[in-house]
Formats: C-alpha cells, sequence, structure tokens
C-alpha cells in the first residue's frame, strides 16, 4: 500500500471519527462512489459500535432531499444485488431509506431511522412491526427489553444477531403526540408506504426461512387481520418464503407464564427443523413443565 494511499485512509478514519463524536451516525455516498469503493484495493473497515452504525464510508456529507418516488419494491442498482454484493446494494436501500421524506409527521418526530441490522447473507430474518423509544434513540431493531428478549431467544436456537438479520415493517417510530412514553400501533397507509423498504431487503438478502414477530408484522407482510393467536405456529409463504407467524417478544414480556414461552420456542423448533439445524435435548426441552 503507497504512503499516499495509507495516508488518504488514516484521514478517512480519523474524519469519520469525528463526524460520529459529533454526533453523526450516518453518511451518504453516490452510487459511482459506491462502485469505486469495491474496486481493489479497498479501504479497511471501520468498527464502530452498533447504536451508530456507519453503513458505507465517504468523506462528503449530503443534506437529506425528499426521496424519489417508491415502487414496490425498492430496487437496487443492477449488479450488485446478490452474491458479494448484497452489502452495496444493501447500503443504497438504506441510504434511500435515510432521506426518505415520505410520512411528514414520523420524520418530525424521529430521532433515526431504523433501517435493519445482522447478516446480509443471512438465511434467517426476523421482521417485527416498528421502532419503539430505545430503537429510535440508538438507531438499531430490536434493542430495547423486548429486544433482549428476541436476542436470547436467537442464542437459545444456537444463533447470534449477527447470523440473522432483523429488521422492522415500519423504519421510522410511531409517532404519539402528546404522550412522553409508550407506542402505537402503525397505520396501515404508513405501513404500506414503507413496506418497499423491507420487500428491497428480502429480494437482497433472500433469507430460507422469515419469522414474523406479533399480528402487526403478520398483517403488514400477509394482509392477515386474524388475531396472532390462530395464526402462530403454522408456516405461511411470502413471496416464495417459508413464513413462520410467532408472539412478538413483547407480549411474553407481558405474559411471562411458561405455557406462553413454550408456544413461541416450539415455533422456533419448526423454524429450525426447516432450516435442518441440529437440535439437542435440551433445546427440545425447554419451558416443558417437569
Amino acid at each position: 500500500m503507497s504512503e499516499n494511499y495509507q495516508r488518504l485512509v488514516d484521514s478517512t478514519i480519523e474524519h469519520l471519527k469525528w463526524l460520529k463524536a459529533t454526533g453523526r451516525q450516518f453518511v451518504v455516498v453516490e452510487s459511482q462512489t459506491l462502485k469505486d469503493l469495491q474496486a481493489p484495493p479497498p479501504l479497511p473497515r471501520v468498527s464502530f459500535p452498533k447504536a451508530n452504525p456507519l453503513p458505507v464510508v465517504s468523506s462528503t456529507i449530503e443534506q437529506p432531499k425528499l426521496a424519489a418516488t417508491i415502487e414496490e419494491p425498492v430496487a437496487a442498482s443492477a449488479g450488485v444485488q446478490t452474491g458479494n454484493g448484497n452489502a452495496a446494494a444493501i447500503a443504497e436501500i438504506r441510504n434511500r431509506a435515510m432521506e426518505c421524506l415520505k410520512c411528514p409527521h414520523l420524520v418530525k418526530s424521529r430521532k433515526n431511522v431504523v433501517f435493519g441490522v445482522g447478516n446480509v447473507n443471512a438465511e434467517l430474518m426476523f421482521v417485527g412491526e416498528a421502532p419503539g423509544a430505545d430503537e429510535d434513540s440508538q438507531g438499531e431493531p430490536f434493542v430495547g427489553a423486548a429486544g433482549q428478549l428476541l436476542t436470547r431467544i436467537i442464542k437459545a436456537m444456537g444463533l447470534s444477531r449477527e447470523t440473522v438479520y432483523i429488521a422492522n415493517i415500519l423504519k421510522c417510530r410511531p409517532d404519539t403526540p402528546g404522550q412522553t412514553s409508550g407506542n402505537r400501533k402503525p397505520t396501515l397507509d404508513e405501513m404500506k408506504t414503507c413496506l418497499p423498504y423491507l420487500l428491497a431487503q428480502i429480494d437482497v438478502i433472500k433469507p430460507k426461512i422469515i419469522v414474523a414477530l406479533g399480528a402487526t408484522a403478520v398483517e403488514g407482510l400477509l394482509g392477515k387481520t386474524e388475531g396472532i393467536t390462530k395464526l402462530r405456529g403454522n408456516f405461511k409463504t411470502f413471496r416464495d418464503t417459508p413464513l413462520m407467524p410467532t408472539f412478538h417478544p413483547a407480549y411474553l414480556l407481558r405474559n411471562q407464564a411458561i405455557s406462553e414461552k413454550r408456544k413461541v420456542w416450539e415455533d422456533m423448533l419448526q423454524v429450525m427443523e426447516r432450516m435442518n439445524m441440529e437440535i439437542n435435548d435440551k433445546q427440545r426441552g425447554y419451558f416443558l413443565k417437569a
């Protein structure tokens, strides 16, 4: 690596550190710059805390602009949709979502766009309904109490947040005018407006199985309005991908009966079996009554 190139790398890293220290969480690059960054020699990867993800590297900050009309789904540029291009394709979709101003009331109240997190080549994808206060603050889905429970469920399956992909139907926290706490269910119009971003994520990642967490996620994906109690535990199909509806982790925080925990775990066992994962006796016995 040449001395000039190393200086460029060092300067870029220092600039990004400065941006992070001043509160900047995201930077935006042009599509051509993104392609140039893919060409050798690549810039070294810079690790940042998940709470402040920087999806792509650029020393130039662009002001947000009105997103173009979104068709279903939001397509990534040709040539970067599969294989090793998944990261670039997801980064491009992320950039579009970060600039989105389609729901002015949500734009006004949000702190961060909560795009998604995890392995862009994941075989398993979890989809929730919308960010809460913790997620809005940190810019990452499922980091609050319900998210911590989801993380434990994923670990019990023998996986990790780094090996799966986690996203929501809505990328912005639903506004709650006049409230200092609490959440509300996304409206149908909000979900319809934001859904193309999730569809684009699914089309790029191509998971083998999707787990829909809660009734709102199921409604947003399948249009089903039946209760989650009736839907959970039975595989559905979404865009040719098996989809398992199950209870949202927040439900298990409200109702900690071992019988309800077992229902969710039985759903996860079905997911593991469909993915041909090895299941040991200890895993099969979780939340069974003595």
